[in-house]
């Protein structure tokens, strides 16, 4: 008798079950070394991607509108950047070339909170989010003077109106609080303990620039590490500490120690690194107030202006301090830095820069691929799937608490979204210097954001802007 289904004869035939072969995909990436960190498959495998989502993946063959043979390359998730100041078109596309698919505004944050996000509704290369900005609410409660925002000790008034503001910003849909107490060192424990009451109300996190970035006591690196351990224990809230590198410099491993202790003490507390050795910032900030060189263990000529890449002097420094404006400091122990890099608890984020006049730390376009390609196949730091699991899985779990959004995210896994990076593991590797710091990463040819290829032949495809907004759901 012949049969009314002639596919499903073929699929008996060539051995592929029936409920993939019947089924044509938006995408197949075929015979690509497919890497989840979340179950630790790590075999070749074809992908099947439907309606922005990964439908399937198997040995077996699959059909697809669009067939992209993956063979030599790992399919991995998508970096998700937790710590991405360029939020522009010039560094997206410089940071989707570095195999980011999602490139989060957390440790800065913004405000307001709702007009952030509907600035970047109309279309963005990749997925974007942000907290409700620490600094920005203290600007306000202080009515608006930059000076006292800075320095000045609040009111337990303007303490409470900070709260208020806190809270409008995550009514909008913020994703934590983003806190630069080194930059505000006016601000009193007090009153950052009560921003850390305010965010374990919101179950969100609290991602923080530490209070001291210093060698000497008491205002050294371990107390301010040792404040937001407190302060999330105090609470039952939780915190991520950013770039440990350059917070920690020289006591880097015993920073990681107390971490790794709170963790295991049930305390909410992470951390990340960016693999260089170099830090930025604005030269007005108040990390750099008399006795910055004996605090950062530093001095004149390691500070780079960006604009020129000039070493500064004493005087060229009082110049550019007046003036304002970015700069490179060279003060990060390489040591310590890879010691971070290869920590197991310790997540990847780029601190990335916003770009000008092609302009910027390096770190803003090559931090991924730099990792992949340095402190994995070169130095053996780590093994692939733990960088990827450092890249990918362990930013989305950050989240997860506030956005359960984000269990589709930073796995390879049916059902999850198909934000996906294509590499080649024996040649990814950045080529963003200091000299030129704007060139992207290479070895990274095919990037997926929601299932539409935003990377395609190693260059970036210019009409595609699947980008979505990562973002709580607003509260009316």
């Amino acid at each position: 008798m012949t049969s009314r289904r002639p596919w499903l004869v073929a699929a008996l035939v060539l051995g592929v079950p029936a409920s993939l072969a019947a089924q044509t995909y938006d995408v197949v990436l075929r015979g690509g070394r497919v890497m989840d960190p979340e179950s630790g498959l790590d075999a070749v495998r074809n992908v099947g991607i439907r309606d922005g989502r990964v439908a399937a993946i198997t040995e077996d063959p699959l059909e697809g509108r669009e067939d992209v043979d993956a063979s030599g390359l790992v399919v991995a998730p998508g970096f998700i950047d937790l710590h991405a100041h360029g939020q522009d078109p010039f560094s997206a596309d410089l940071q989707v070339r570095d195999g980011v698919t999602t490139a989060l505004e957390l440790e800065g944050g913004v405000f307001p909170v709702g007009d952030w996000y509907a600035e970047r509704s109309d279309g963005w290369r990749i997925n974007y989010g942000a907290t409700v900005s620490q600094g920005a609410v203290r600007f306000e409660a202080m009515g608006r003077d930059r000076e006292a925002a800075v320095y000045q000790e609040a009111t337990p008034e303007q303490v409470v109106r900070m709260q208020q503001l806190v809270e409008d910003g995550l009514s909008a849909g913020a994703l934590g609080i983003g806190m630069g107490i080194q930059y505000t060192p006016g601000a009193s424990r007090s009153e950052i303990f009560r921003l850390f009451q305010t965010s374990a109300k919101w179950g969100v996190t609290n991602f923080v620039h530490i209070r001291y970035a210093g060698l000497v006591e008491p205002e050294s690196s371990v107390a301010a590490v040792q404040e937001m351990i407190a302060d999330a224990a105090g609470s039952g809230g939780s915190v991520h500490i950013v770039h440990i590198g350059s917070s920690g410099l020289e006591q880097v491993p015993l920073l990681l120690d107390m971490i790794a202790r709170a963790q295991d003490a049930g305390i909410d507390v992470t951390t990340e690194i960016y693999p260089y050795t170099a830090a930025s910032t604005d030269i007005r900030a108040a990390i750099f107030d008399p006795g910055w060189q004996e605090r950062l263990g530093g001095d004149y000529g390691d500070i780079e202006w960006v604009a020129t890449g000039e070493r500064l002097d004493s005087a060229s420094f009082a110049a550019r301090r007046a003036e304002g404006g970015p700069i490179i400091a060279h003060i990060i122990p390489r040591e310590d830095m890879e010691y971070a890099v290869g920590d197991p608890i310790v997540m990847i984020a780029s601190d990335g820069t916003p770009f000008v006049g092609g302009r910027a730390h390096p770190r803003g376009a090559g931090t991924f691929a730099r990792v992949l390609g340095r402190y994995v196949r070169e130095q053996g730091t780590l093994t692939l799937m733990d960088a990827l699991r450092k890249m990918t899985l362990m930013p989305a779990r950050r989240l997860e608490a506030a956005l359960p959004e984000m269990r589709r995210k930073g796995r390879v896994a049916v059902g999850g979204d198909a934000d996906l990076t294509l590499f080649d593991a024996a040649t990814v590797m950045d080529r963003a210097t200091f000299a030129e710091p704007a060139q992207p990463s290479a070895g990274i040819p095919y990037v997926l954001v929601g299932g539409v290829f935003v990377v395609r032949n190693g260059e970036v495809v210019g009409s595609a802007r699947p980008g979505k907004a990562v973002r709580r759901r607003p509260v009316s």
